[in-house]
């Protein structure tokens, strides 16, 4: 395969987008991202899709990613329980979490929950993400562990995966490839698209 032709791969084109989204992302204002991260957590906190869902899964901020500490602390004081990931490479698992629990660093360097939390199976998932479109495409940082994870809990019951990013990392179209889950949810700090599936 030529140089040219491998370069228009969707795996050479998702690299581009990751790299142009990490940029763009980057460059905001840490107080606006703050700002951004809240808003973001009102909106989903809205969503009656995951009013009653139960147990919610979701990650610890790295790097300039959306926060989502301050939607899950609202889904726990609505009386919803919580899981965060655990990294086992390459999948991902759930424990039990809630806010003020110890969470040490995994091997990426990523807080996760304790061992000795129970493992559970969420119902929904926040899923953090580099960029997306208006179909539900995502693409995250390229090791596919939460595709796996909604493939994997997909085997045992609906699974409902909402994207949190910033208005900037929308991209017009992300390649899809036969392993990629596609969101049925993004929010925004300035809109909640509802993905359709038909």
């Amino acid at each position: 395969m030529t140089e040219s032709a491998s370069a228009e791969t969707p795996a050479h084109l998702k690299e581009r987008l990751r790299q142009d989204a990490f940029e763009r992302r980057d460059a905001l204002d840490k107080p606006w991202r703050q700002r951004a991260s809240r808003a973001i957590a009102e909106r989903a906190l809205a969503l009656p899709d995951l009013r009653t869902v139960q147990p919610v899964g979701g990650y610890w901020p790295i790097h300039s990613e959306v926060d989502p500490r301050p939607l899950m602390r609202g889904l726990a004081k609505r009386g919803q329980s919580l899981a965060l990931s655990q990294i086992i490479d390459p999948h991902l698992i759930w424990r039990l979490w809630q806010p003020g629990d110890p969470l040490p660093k995994g091997r990426l360097g990523v807080k996760e929950p304790m061992a000795v939390a129970p493992e559970c199976y969420p119902k929904a998932l926040i899923v953090p993400l580099a960029c997306f479109d208006r179909r539900g495409g995502r693409v995250g940082y390229g090791k596919g562990h939460f595709d796996r994870a909604i493939a994997a809990l997909s085997t045992r019951h609906p699974v409902l995966a909402i994207g949190l990013a910033y208005a900037i990392q929308e991209t017009p179209e992300v390649p899809l490839e036969p392993h990629d889950r596609r969101l049925d949810f993004v929010v925004t700090e300035s809109e909640l698209l509802r993905i359709s599936h038909g």
